[in-house]
């Protein structure tokens, strides 16, 4: 590895790592928050889709950015925002102004997360990628592994607040550092897609606001319907105009290639089945086995050490065997152990007849993950990798938003917050729901292509008629 390839390595993993610390301290604190700021479940829901909406609707838009004005100037403007956006978490006065900063959190964040992606693979050749890619995610296991035990700590020796203020001085470092260290380079000089942006903003919006509302406000009410119908029409909409339009955000001809077309919804799923976990698991532990936050955040840490190990091991072994192994395996792992805990979670299960689960899921979900990102960004030529690489975060992302209204739609059917028993009922039936994606998640990996790929052959390619490489056994 040279002295600028670990740069670049480094510095983006360090702005994953800041983005993964705030999403795993914010899920610990999220119960602490609720009694705070007397936020409601539906409140408390958009803290977390406040940020993951807005940040899915703007990361294509963020990589084409990238692609125009400069991926490191771009890179730099999102963690200034992400930034100034944190502070305005921490001095946040009530619940509206807290999701009001988590939205202009994921819009600095949408802009970081792409490109340091991008950055990535675009400084890698394909045969050291997945081991970059690995190490990317190992690094970043690093947050996600000390966040609960940080995010516990901060919440209850401090206040909520200070999970904030963590990410000023990781974002000051690593701004200063990226404008020294990190080279400027641009992608293909093509027009922004205002009018894609916009349907799949709204198209989003419509479907998670009829998810949130749904058992509020009636499954069968105008509100609710009206909002679903009009969601799935504008990302129909969405996709007619992407295969129109002369400059697309998500070039449709991407979704001809096997690879892309399968480890993207593979992944969605994967994701929707993690964020529905993170959302209700911390709280779970603090609600009905009585422990505070920083219990609580311990015993989250088995859970999420196995990113910080498991992913380099599957980032270095699908360059050699393939990614649809450890996509379907993972997700097989994570549908036996979410399957598991949804049949034997009740009020009197002792942590310990938990864990072996909580393992095997997170081993399971960091097999997936840098197998999914490979297959993607090995479907397209090197120019499009932007592209590929938006489109993979915004789906993955998408996948979260989605899983975290699916599961607390289920949860508020099932149960609530008005005795631990009753938040029980609602946690059992939260987690059939993360093991029913993780289950369908296998089902559509199943369909990727298998064996080893080598790199995308570029005529063949851009006329869109190829598979995404040339299988090697």
């Amino acid at each position: 590895m040279t002295s600028k390839q670990a740069w670049v390595l480094g510095l983006a993993s360090l702005a994953s790592f800041m983005m993964s610390l705030d999403s795993l301290i914010v899920t610990t604190a999220l119960n602490t928050i609720r009694q705070d700021l007397a936020a409601s479940i539906e409140e408390l829901e958009w803290t977390v889709n406040a940020y993951s909406l807005t940040f899915a609707v703007l990361l294509l838009t963020g990589a084409a950015l990238g692609d125009r004005f400069g991926r490191r100037r771009v890179f730099v403007v999102g963690l200034a925002l992400f930034t100034v956006a944190s502070v305005a978490c921490a001095l946040s006065p009530d619940i509206g102004v807290l999701i009001a900063s988590r939205a202009f959190q994921g819009a600095g964040a949408a802009l970081v997360l792409p490109l340091s992606l991008t950055l990535v693979s675009a400084m890698f050749p394909p045969r050291q990628r997945g081991k970059a890619m690995g190490l990317y995610l190992g690094i970043t296991g690093l947050a996600t592994f000390g966040g609960p035990f940080i995010g516990g700590v901060v919440t209850e020796e401090l206040a909520w607040q200070w999970i904030f203020w963590l990410n000023l001085p990781i974002g000051v470092i690593a701004i200063l550092l990226t404008v020294r260290r990190v080279d400027e380079v641009t992608g293909p000089d093509s027009r922004l897609d205002l009018g894609g942006v916009a349907l799949v903003t709204l198209g989003a919006f419509g479907v998670v606001w009829g998810l949130v509302r749904g058992n509020a406000a009636g499954w069968s009410s105008a509100e609710v319907l009206g909002a679903l119908v009009l969601g799935v029409v504008l990302v129909i909409a969405f996709v007619l105009w992407e295969r129109r339009t002369e400059a697309p955000m998500l070039p449709m001809r991407f979704f001809r290639l096997r690879a892309f077309a399968t480890a993207n919804p593979a992944n969605f799923c994967v994701f929707a089945s993690l964020y529905g976990t993170l959302f209700f698991l911390a709280q779970y532990f603090q609600t009905v086995h009585g422990e505070g936050p920083l219990g609580a955040g311990l015993r989250l840490m088995p859970w999420t050490a196995t990113l910080m190990v498991c992913a380099p091991i599957a980032g270095r072994l699908a360059d050699k065997v393939g990614e649809r192994t450890f996509v379907v395996g993972g997700l097989l792992l994570q549908t036996l152990s979410m399957g598991w805990i949804a049949v034997v979670a009740d009020t009197g299960t002792d942590y310990l007849e938990l864990l072996p689960a909580l393992i095997i899921g997170g081993a399971g979900l960091t097999m997936a993950m840098p197998a999914a990102q490979k297959a993607v960004v090995g479907a397209v030529r090197p120019q499009e990798i932007g592209q590929a690489s938006g489109a993979f975060m915004t789906l993955r992302i998408f996948g979260g938003v989605f899983g975290v209204a699916v599961t607390v739609a289920v949860f508020a059917g099932a149960g609530g917050y008005a005795s631990a028993g009753e938040f029980g009922e609602g946690f059992t039936a939260a987690m059939g729901a993360v093991a029913a994606f993780a289950f369908a998640g296998m089902l559509i990996a199943l369909g990727m292509p298998g064996g080893r790929l080598t790199a995308v052959t570029a005529p063949a390619q851009a006329a869109g008629t190829a598979p995404q490489g040339e299988k090697v056994p």
